[in-house]
């Protein structure tokens, strides 16, 4: 296959091993000859099902500059034997790449008239033309996939969003249809969605102009040189299944984490020990499922539910939506029960039959746990039926 297209150039690549990510731009890792680093990350995604501990990262070193703090930048990772490009800087020019070379067959027969193209107050990556018409085009990097599919946005994005509306009144203005195409950094997914669980607004942004803007996702591979492979692939989009399931409804995991071992008085349930750590707490509302969890994670408030109690304990807390229109707490409860253990018996299980709705994983976050992602994976990613 051919590997001719490279966005990092000659560029060396280096390996490290993740340690830590102390924000959303910065990495910790060490490198093969144990040297300590610091990376820049150029991505704002949330990457919590790939950054696990000792994941091999791709880096390079950067060119000097007065203004930068780190000597590193992290472009890749490697996930199930599989090369990631992390780097979003690059994307524009991998999408440039692809229309140039013909391997989005949609948009054969478009040439790059410009980049980076102003209309009016908005911004668009590119402005492609073929003949007299023109045509406006909008690129995004998806990184997040798991169980056959591939969703887009996995942190919330207003500017998304508003991109989205800016391309439809574009359309609605008379122009051609404009496009948004991500370019989805695997080749292992089957069908693409927005991710409604984690932005319920960019879901319904994203049915709403569907007839006035055309989505491809387009699948890509990478060698572990970061090469592009000579295979793409368009995924389909699950519309019906994207229509019934993106509402606020649904079920829910909230972890918390206790600093320290307390002795706690549970409301009726009564005076329990519990260990320090972190705890998963599994929920549903079948209606304002949003404002549930925004009620979960404020502190004032009057101490209803028995997970309110253990919230004025701790010190973090991480609500994760799960959105369906399918009753799965307690199905939820019961495969969490078989990767950590229930913590308080009957603790959220008091209409249900369940031995408890609460666990403990110890020490370590489950956000640090592959066969916990794996879960949320097959609940927040079932195939589309």
């Amino acid at each position: 296959m051919s590997q001719d297209f490279r966005p990092l150039g000659n560029a060396r690549l280096r390996r490290a091993r993740f340690i830590g990510r102390p924000n959303r731009f910065l990495i910790l890792g060490r490198l093969r000859s144990g040297e300590l680093i610091e990376a820049f990350l150029p991505n704002p995604g949330r990457m919590d099902e790939m950054l696990f501990p000792d994941t091999e990262l791709t880096v390079v070193r950067a060119t000097p500059s007065a203004t930068r703090r780190t000597e590193w930048t992290c472009v890749g990772l490697e996930r199930e034997g599989e090369p990631i490009l992390l780097d979003t800087h690059r994307t524009n020019a991998v999408a440039r790449h692809l229309i140039e070379t013909r391997r989005i067959p949609s948009l054969k027969g478009w040439r790059i008239a410009g980049a980076e193209v102003t209309v009016g107050h908005s911004r668009f990556d590119f402005l492609l033309e073929r003949g007299r018409q023109r045509l406006w085009l909008e690129v995004k990097s998806c990184t997040l996939f798991g169980n056959g599919s591939a969703m887009f946005p996995d942190a919330v994005t207003e500017r998304g969003r508003r991109h989205l509306e800016e391309l439809a009144h574009l359309r609605q203005s008379g122009a051609a249809r404009p496009v948004v195409l991500f370019v989805v950094h695997s080749l292992r997914p089957r069908w693409f969605l927005p991710d409604y669980h984690t932005d319920l607004a960019f879901s319904h942004t994203f049915l709403d102009v569907r007839p006035d803007v055309r989505v491809l996702p387009v699948a890509v591979g990478w060698t572990r040189q970061l090469s592009l492979r000579q295979e793409t692939r368009l995924l389909p989009i699950p519309w019906a299944h994207l229509r019934r399931e993106a509402k606020d409804r649904g079920a829910y995991v909230l972890l918390l984490r206790l600093p320290e071992a307390r002795q706690l008085k549970i409301g009726r349930l009564g005076e329990f020990h519990l260990a320090a750590g972190w705890y998963l707490y599994i929920g549903s509302a079948m209606g304002g499922l949003d404002a549930r969890l925004r009620r979960h994670v404020r502190r004032r408030k009057r101490l209803h539910w028995h997970i309110d109690y253990l919230h004025q304990a701790a010190v973090e807390v991480v609500p994760l939506p799960i959105r369906s229109s399918k009753r799965q707490e307690c199905e939820l409860a019961a495969d969490v029960a078989g990767l950590y253990g229930l913590a308080v018996c009957r603790f959220g299980a008091s209409d249900c039959t369940c031995p408890g709705h609460l666990f403990h994983s110890g020490a370590s976050s489950p956000l640090d746990d592959p066969a916990f992602h794996s879960l949320l994976h097959r609940y927040r990613m079932p195939i589309p039926v």
